[in-house]
């Protein structure tokens, strides 16, 4: 009989994990990609740091999801270590929510909502109501372990009467906290479980205070193993969260240590049912931490700074890095794709800069210029192979919906740039001849060609500017200087034709001048593409 209520344990705290871990990447593949988008845009000040982290964690039900996310976003460099703390703050009592959902008690109607998900997944072919189906199954799951705990502790209760009573040091519940906390990767797991026993009466309130607390401390592992392959910076960011919630427990524990009675008759005045008082003095205790520390989050980060001081050193295992993406990085379904985009971003910039450097080659007799072209072209040759195969291995990560369906555009993206650095390196072959051949165009010819790759040029920055952003603001302009471009390589076709045939240019040098309008028509069009990479995204959404 004791084994198959250990057995029933077991079954159901693995329900009640799998059905946390099933909301949780539900609710990120509905809305992460939105909640993400908020998250890097509005937490340059503290406060609305802490707010923002406080929502985001409470919407995806996972204060690891957000602190890993987070660790991400500072090793990539999409939010600075002191924008990370308010963030992090935050999520410490937006975890909090969990519990108070599972104060509520929602066990009866547990497997109707496990049903309802279940339907949903079964019946229903649209990717929005099967995440949704997902997030259903996973909250009915979670109950329905809960149930199925408690019921299996019932027939326990001596047993498990005997083993926690003898836990009668503060410490060793903090230590236990940590430690279940640490093994389960999740300090909701943790603290629901500390409920489920402070509901059957197995638990003292004064044990699970200290078992929360060690809690605490223990949803740090998952930010600290997360930032192992990360940058300096990713490692501080996991020490302001590991710090904050040391600091955190242990102003905690001092104060218990002197107001224990007051603050446990305070937290029963709200209510008095055992599972409720759990789950409030969880709230209040990190609700306080978040008060008390916010005003030093500065040193918090200066703290771990000098914990892990110096510079990230650069490793010349390659002739080329990547800065976004690659083993060096902490990844995360929710942050692969940013960080593909922003190494898309860099390349882009370096193809756009390879052109310019091609065209000055050419038309200043740059022999220097056109070493460095061919230097770069290698390297845009590489991050187009590194980029494309780390977008294969993204497409196999749980990611966001609007992650997912960004995925396609970003391979095609990566391709147009890349065609870039090609028409570039098309260019500096023709100076290279221009050079070996001592070929030179008019003052004429120069002119045209500066002005078409001023158009060209202006065209990219747009074009860029709406990839990098995912806006779509600078269309209409594209498409009409695009025009522009196609008119004027027309029209310069003409009017050069015509210099040809007055003999004012070389028969060669000619040829060459017509395969540059071409190239750098081409160019713009490439630009377009990127462009409409991000219009077919926004009429995927409306779809």
């Amino acid at each position: 009989m004791a084994i198959e209520m250990i057995l029933a344990l077991l079954a159901g705290l693995g329900l009640f994990l799998y059905g946390m871990k099933l909301m949780s990447d539900g609710l990120q593949k509905v809305a992460g990609a939105k909640l993400r988008m908020v998250l890097e845009k509005l937490t340059k000040n503290p406060i609305m740091g802490v707010i923002v982290g406080f929502v985001f964690t409470a919407i995806v039900q996972s204060s690891s999801a957000t602190t890993v996310l987070v660790v991400s976003f500072v090793d990539t460099g999409l939010i600075n270590l002191s924008q990370s703390v308010g963030i992090i703050l935050g999520a410490n009592v937006g975890t909090t929510i969990t519990g108070q959902l599972i104060a509520f008690k929602l066990t009866a109607i547990a497997p109707l909502i496990l049903m309802i998900g279940v339907m949903m997944l079964m019946f229903f072919k649209k990717p929005m109501v099967q995440k949704s189906g997902e997030v259903c199954l996973g909250f009915g799951m979670l109950f329905f372990g809960l149930s199925t705990m408690s019921d299996s502790m019932q027939g326990m209760s001596d047993s498990l009467t005997n083993i926690l009573s003898s836990m009668d040091s503060i410490y060793l519940a903090v230590l236990v906290g940590f430690i279940v906390t640490a093994i389960l990767q999740s300090s909701s797991a943790t603290t629901g479980i500390v409920m489920v026993l402070a509901g059957q009466h197995l638990l003292t309130l004064q044990m699970s205070f200290y078992l929360i607390l060690g809690c605490n401390v223990g949803s740090c592992v998952s930010a600290l193993i997360a930032c192992i392959p990360g940058n300096k910076n990713a490692k501080r960011a996991a020490m302001v969260h590991f710090i904050f919630n040391i600091i955190g427990t242990a102003l905690v524990i001092l104060t218990l240590g002197l107001l224990e009675p007051q603050i446990e008759t305070m937290i029963r005045s709200i209510n008095s049912d055992p599972m409720s008082c759990v789950a409030n003095a969880n709230t209040i205790f990190k609700l306080a931490q978040v008060l008390i520390l916010l005003p030093f989050s500065k040193w918090l980060v200066k703290l771990a700074e000098l914990i892990i001081p110096g510079e990230d050193k650069v490793t010349a295992t390659n002739e080329f890095q990547l800065e976004f993406i690659g083993g060096g990085h902490a990844v995360t379904p929710a942050s692969a794709v940013p960080n593909a985009i922003s190494e898309i971003m860099r390349m882009g910039h370096l193809a756009n800069d390879n052109l310019h450097r091609a065209m000055n080659a050419l038309l200043q007799n740059d022999k220097k210029a056109i070493l460095t072209v061919y230097e770069n072209e290698k390297e845009i040759d590489y991050l187009n192979t590194e980029i494309s195969n780390y977008l294969v291995q993204a497409n196999q990560l749980s990611l966001p919906m609007q992650d997912k369906k960004l995925l396609g555009g970003l391979f095609h993206v990566v391709n147009d740039m890349e065609r870039i650095g090609d028409h570039a390196e098309n260019i500096a072959d023709f100076a290279t001849t221009c050079q070996k051949e001592d070929l030179s165009f008019s003052k004429e010819a120069k002119k045209e060609l500066q002005k078409m790759l001023d158009r060209v040029d202006h065209l990219l920055a747009m074009s860029l500017e709406m990839f990098g952003e995912n806006k779509d603001s600078h269309m209409k302009e594209i498409l009409t200087i695009e025009n522009e471009i196609d008119t004027m390589e027309r029209k310069l076709q003409k009017r050069h034709v015509k210099r040809l045939t007055s003999n004012k240019c070389e028969p060669h040098a000619a040829m060459i001048y017509t395969d540059l309008l071409s190239n750098l028509e081409r160019v713009a069009d490439h630009g377009t593409n990127i462009a409409f990479s991000i219009i077919d995204d926004v009429e995927d959404e409306e779809e």
